[in-house]
């Protein structure tokens, strides 16, 4: 056989262990679970997701009878763009129990902490404080030290549970009862659901349904929500957190160098001895955009190279499982068939009809059009330049940067 039919049937190989063995990552059914047990919702059609919906409201009720207090802590730098389409979605939460929002402008130079005060005037809805830190001492990245000023106040109300949300994430009416419904019924001290992205512009179609699918493979929800864990990730966007269990790990203070802080909070919980669970959203969706590839480029080049702790080794080895995972099918295929060599042709192609398969759930979940399956090869060969400039911006010095403040190499903190 030829050299391109063994790395044909490698691939094959791969995408047989990828289909059954890697936690069935590419099914979109793990969803907020709403009664005790964890039951997860599937993938049903819009009459059967409201029954759900109108069932975990139900079991909500029913599983907290006395409402936790809830403290909503809201990191934000220059977030005026995304603000109004998102702050007044968590002051109208109709939660039944006590519950409050602190907005942490951090250094906001657009006036992010005014028009917060603004909508709040204008909206109503649960009490807001506007907080301002100052910046970050040294050894803490933004988002850390936001959240250690606004976690600290939010303590001192004493609340169960705190929320941990980006100012660009848009929560429906419901969804703080039924993440407190759904961490009280199941006795969880994290709760994380990954929103729904914004997919409007042709790049968005194209980048932002694979950046999920790649996550997912990388931490497949199933094993994250075991009762024996086999992976730890959470989603930043969106985390309600046992304030107990945040005191007992030690956050957001033993992670406050991290740029990828969503997965250095889950470890840090899970450590702590925490139960979590993470899953994809219904009610709880992303208001920023990214129009155009800069602007996605930007967004996964932040912290590629530091997914991969900045280890050159582990960089080769991503671009290497990249080119045979994703590249090498529709490679082998096409040059199976235009140089008559059927092996290489049948098993790139068969390799490239599972990949095209097991992206199908994620784009009905995006409620994208399938035609997109088969070109996730060309988005993971996008995904490979992003990571390969991640370490290049590394070794420039430049790192991972976010509004104006740069985190080229941050030393190790210490697990606690």
């Amino acid at each position: 056989m030829s050299t391109l039919a063994w790395f044909a049937l490698g691939s094959s190989a791969v995408w047989a262990w990828l289909l059954l063995g890697q936690g069935f990552f590419w099914r979109t059914d793990q969803r907020l679970p709403s009664t005790p047990g964890g039951h997860a919702r599937g993938d049903g059609d819009t009459a059967g997701a409201e029954a759900t919906d109108a069932g975990a409201r139900s079991t909500g009720t029913e599983a907290a009878p006395r409402w936790p207090r809830v403290v909503v802590v809201v990191p934000a730098r220059d977030e005026a763009g995304v603000l109004p389409l998102s702050l007044p979605s968590l002051l109208a939460q109709d939660y039944p129990g006590v519950a409050e929002v602190i907005l942490v402008d951090d250094g906001s130079t657009d006036g992010t902490g005014a028009l917060a005060v603004e909508l709040v005037r204008r909206c109503g809805g649960l009490p807001l404080t506007v907080v301002s830190p100052g910046e970050p001492e040294r050894g803490w990245t933004g988002k850390l030290w936001a959240l250690r000023h606004g976690m600290a106040l939010a303590r001192a109300r004493g609340p169960e549970f705190l929320l941990l949300t980006d100012a660009d994430i848009a929560h429906e009416p419901d969804s703080l009862r039924l993440l407190v419904s759904a961490a009280v019924g199941n006795d969880l001290d994290l709760v994380s659901q990954m929103a729904r992205l914004r997919v409007t512009s042709p790049w968005e179609r194209l980048v932002v349904p694979a950046f999920v699918y790649f996550f997912a493979q990388l931490y497949p929800f199933r094993w994250i929500n075991r009762a024996r864990p086999l992976a730890t990730a959470a989603a930043g966007g969106c985390v309600l957190l046992r304030t107990e269990t945040a005191v007992a790990a030690d956050v957001p203070e033993a992670i406050r160098q991290a740029v990828i802080d969503d997965v250095s909070l889950a470890r840090a919980v899970r450590r702590a001895g925490g139960r979590i669970w993470l899953g994809l959203a219904d009610r709880v969706d992303s208001v920023r955009p990214y129009p155009g590839l800069g602007e996605l480029w930007r967004m996964v080049a932040r912290s590629a190279y530091a997914q991969l702790r900045h280890n050159p080794l582990l960089l080769a080895g991503t671009v290497a499982g990249l080119v045979l995972v994703y590249l090498v099918p529709p490679v082998a295929l096409v040059a199976g068939v235009t140089g008559g060599d059927p092996v290489a042709a049948w098993a790139g192609g068969a390799a490239w009809a599972v990949m095209a398969g097991t992206y199908v759930p994620m784009l009905r979940y995006y409620r994208q059009p399938l035609w997109l399956a088969p070109l996730l090869p060309f988005t993971a060969f996008l995904y490979l330049l992003m990571t390969v400039d991640s370490a290049v911006r590394h070794h420039r010095g430049v790192g991972a940067a976010w509004k104006g403040r740069t985190y080229a190499r941050p030393e190790t903190v210490p697990d606690r």
